[in-house]
């Protein structure tokens, strides 16, 4: 069993960026920007957001964070995204999900400039993603191809259990994967007996947000298991979907929470913004 450690691929990655960042900065003067949109008071998304901040300091981003109050009305948040669209200096825009219930999050989203969708949310990205286009690529499933690719993970024709159906990750991440020539199941909340899956399974991905989903029974020996999941316990601890403990020791691969897939959103999310920067330098 090898562990796939995403943070230490997220550390590479920062440091291939931040020398890109020097390099764009002296041969075109351009700085890579990023605006993040908050809008409310909840504990975690706060965290990701710091998290966010501190790593676009270390590769040398121009960052910027709008605070918003959870009374804040629709049209004063498409405002302030359209401001952002209109900044030259902001090559990436980024809305803190969930938003409040007052608010329809498909409006907002689509509302962001495709080319600075760096959350690779937007419709217009979504579409070119799934035509295997040139697209930005939601974050959380781009770090997972990245990890297949560092440790030289082959999809080509293996059998990918996606457990999830979500926008944000399930979704493009079965895309990715057939893009990849992998054969790919997606699953999800409806599906009926879900181990009768997993157990055929090479590859088996879950982020659905349950502590201990996926047991050592539902998984076969040899397959890799990413776990995207994160999950604070009431004794305060980080946990993913995946019964570490037992599953780990029949796998081939896989990753641990925290520090497996986690730190790879956030080098995505950096990624995305340096690729539109350079877009931007190149259009103008």
């Amino acid at each position: 069993m090898q562990l796939i450690d995403g943070k230490s691929l997220s550390n590479k990655v920062q440091i291939s960026i931040s020398k890109e960042v020097e390099k764009l900065k002296q041969q075109r003067n351009i700085v890579p920007g990023l605006a993040v949109i908050i809008v409310g008071n909840d504990p975690a998304s706060h965290a990701y957001v710091s998290m966010k901040e501190k790593a676009c300091k270390k590769v040398g981003f121009y960052s910027i964070t709008h605070k918003m109050p959870e009374g804040i009305t629709q049209d004063e948040i498409i405002e302030i995204i359209k401001m952002m669209n209109n900044n030259p200096h902001i090559h990436g825009i980024l809305v803190q999900l969930p938003l409040p219930k007052h608010i329809d999050t498909d409006t907002i989203l689509e509302v962001i400039d495709p080319k600075k969708d760096v959350d690779g949310f937007h419709a217009y990205n979504i579409g070119r993603m799934v035509t295997n286009l040139d697209s930005f690529v939601s974050c959380t499933p781009l770090g997972v191809m990245k990890m297949f690719e560092e440790y030289n993970i082959d999809l080509e024709g293996k059998d990918v259990v996606v457990v999830g159906a979500s926008n944000i990750v399930g979704k493009p991440m079965a895309m990715l994967l057939l893009n990849a020539n992998a054969t790919v199941t997606i699953t999800h909340i409806y599906t009926k007996d879900l181990s009768k899956y997993t157990k055929e399974a090479d590859i088996v991905i879950v982020g659905v947000g349950r502590p201990n989903l996926i047991t050592a029974d539902m998984i076969k020996d040899g397959a890799i298991v990413i776990d995207i999941g994160i999950n604070r316990l009431e004794d305060g601890s980080l946990v993913g979907d995946v019964d570490f403990e037992n599953v780990a020791p029949k796998c081939s691969y896989i990753t641990p929470v925290p520090g497996g897939v986690g730190p790879m959103t956030i080098a995505m999310l950096l990624s995305n913004t340096l690729k539109s920067a350079k877009q931007f330098g190149e259009n103008i």
